[in-house]
C-alpha cells in the first residue's frame, strides 16, 4: 500500500471493523508485519544512497551489559566453550534472554488487555515453536531503511535545559518536531526513528548505588498524540537507548492506567504503558537499549542525522524478541 493511501490516525480511531486506533488489516487481512510494511525496496534504495564515507556504527551493546537486569526477571547469560579435539572450539549459551540487552520487541511481545494480539491473532497461537507474529518474520524481511537520529541530549543541552537521564521526562510530539528541525531532518515515510536520551550511557557510568536510586528515564510521552505522530509520519520502527522507548514511570494522566489491574507477581508492570497500543494495535516494532553514543558523536561532527540502517533479528520461529544486530552506515 502506498503511504498516501494509508489512513491517518484519526481515521483509525473511528474504525468499527477493527479495534479503534488499530492498523489491523490495513496492510492485508493476514498481515503480521505491521509498520514494517512501510519499509519497501524504494526506501531501501534511497537509504543506501545516503552512504558517503562507508563509516559503520555498531548499535548493539554486548550481551550481559545490563546486569542485573533492568526488568529484574532475566539472569545473566552464561557462555560456555568446549572442544572435542585440541584443534577445535565450539560454544553454547545458557540463560540467553533475548530482550536482556539491546533488543527489538516483536509483535507477540505485548497483547492489548481488551483486544488481544496484533491482527486478532489468538492467544493459543502464541507459544513456543508456533510462527504467528514470531521474530522470524522480521528476520525474513530484513530491516533496511533510512535511520534518523533525534538526539534529545544535545537538543535539550542546546536549550539550556539538560535532560536528566535517570528521571522521568515525557518527550512530546511537538518536541520531536522541534528536534527534527534543529538537526535538519525531514521525517519521511518508512523512517527508522532513533531517540537518544542518554539513559544507557549514564547507567553504565553509574555505581550500583546510583543505579538503584534512579527514579525513571526520559522517553516518548504516553499520549494519543504520540501514537498519531508515529503513525502519521509512517515510522517503520522506533528505538531508543533507554529501557522502554517511552518515558518511565508512565504518565498517570494518560488515561491508559487501569486502577483495577493487579500488579504482576514479579517484574515491571505494563499498566499504562504505550507498549500496548503501539505494538498490539498499531503493529509498531520497537527497540530498546540501543547503543547510540558513537553514532551521535559522528552526527554532531558532520551535521548529518540520517544514514543507512540495517537490523537482522534472530531467525527464531516463534521468538518474542531478539538482539537487533543493528548497524548504521554513513
Amino acid at each position: 500500500m502506498k503511504p498516501e493511501n494509508v489512513p491517518r490516525y484519526e481515521q483509525l480511531r473511528t474504525r468499527t471493523d477493527a479495534p479503534p486506533g488499530s492498523s489491523w488489516h490495513v496492510f492485508g487481512q493476514d498481515d503480521q508485519l505491521g509498520t514494517l510494511n512501510f519499509l519497501t525496496p524504494e526506501t531501501a534504495r534511497a537509504a543506501a544512497a545516503l552512504v558517503k564515507r562507508g563509516r559503520v556504527f555498531n548499535l548493539d551493546y554486548p550481551l550481559n551489559t545490563f546486569v542485573p537486569s533492568l526488568a529484574g526477571t532475566r539472569p545473566p547469560t552464561e557462555h560456555h566453550i568446549f572442544s572435542n579435539n585440541p584443534n577445535h572450539r565450539d560454544d553454547w549459551l545458557d540463560s540467553f534472554y533475548l530482550q536482556s540487552t539491546s533488543q527489538v520487541d516483536g509483535l507477540r511481545h505485548i497483547r492489548h488487555p481488551r483486544h488481544g494480539f496484533y491482527g486478532g491473532v489468538a492467544d493459543s497461537e502464541i507459544d513456543v515453536g508456533t510462527p504467528a507474529l514470531g521474530i522470524q518474520l522480521l528476520a525474513e524481511k530484513g530491516l533496511v531503511g533510512r535511520g534518523i537520529l533525534l538526539d534529545a541530549v544535545r537538543y535539550f543541552d542546546h536549550l539550556g535545559e539538560p535532560l536528566a537521564p535517570d528521571a522521568p521526562r515525557g518527550i512530546t510530539p511537538s518536541e520531536l518536531d522541534s528536534m527534527a528541525e534543529h538537526f535538519g531532518v525531514v521525517v519521511r515515510p518508512g523512517d527508522i526513528l532513533l531517540l537518544r536520551t542518554g539513559f544507557a550511557e549514564h547507567w553504565l557510568a553509574s555505581t550500583p548505588e546510583r543505579r538503584a536510586a534512579r527514579s525513571g528515564s526520559p522517553g516518548l510521552h504516553q499520549s494519543e498524540e504520540m501514537l498519531a505522530w508515529l503513525w502519521d509520519h509512517r515510522i517503520s520502527l522506533a528505538a531508543a537507548d533507554n529501557g522502554g522507548l517511552e518515558a518511565f514511570p508512565v504518565d498517570p494522566g494518560s488515561g491508559w492506567v487501569d486502577p483495577d489491574e493487579p500488579p504482576p507477581p514479579r517484574g515491571p508492570s505494563h499498566n499504562g504503558m504505550m507498549h500496548r497500543p503501539l505494538i498490539a494495535l498499531l503493529g509498531l516494532v520497537i527497540g530498546e537499549l540501543w547503543k547510540l553514543d558513537e553514532l551521535a558523536e559522528d552526527c554532531a561532527a558532520d551535521g548529518a542525522y540520517e544514514f543507512l540502517l540495517t537490523a537482522k533479528p534472530l531467525n527464531l520461529v516463534g521468538g518474542v524478541g531478539s538482539p537487533p544486530n543493528a548497524l548504521a552506515v554513513k
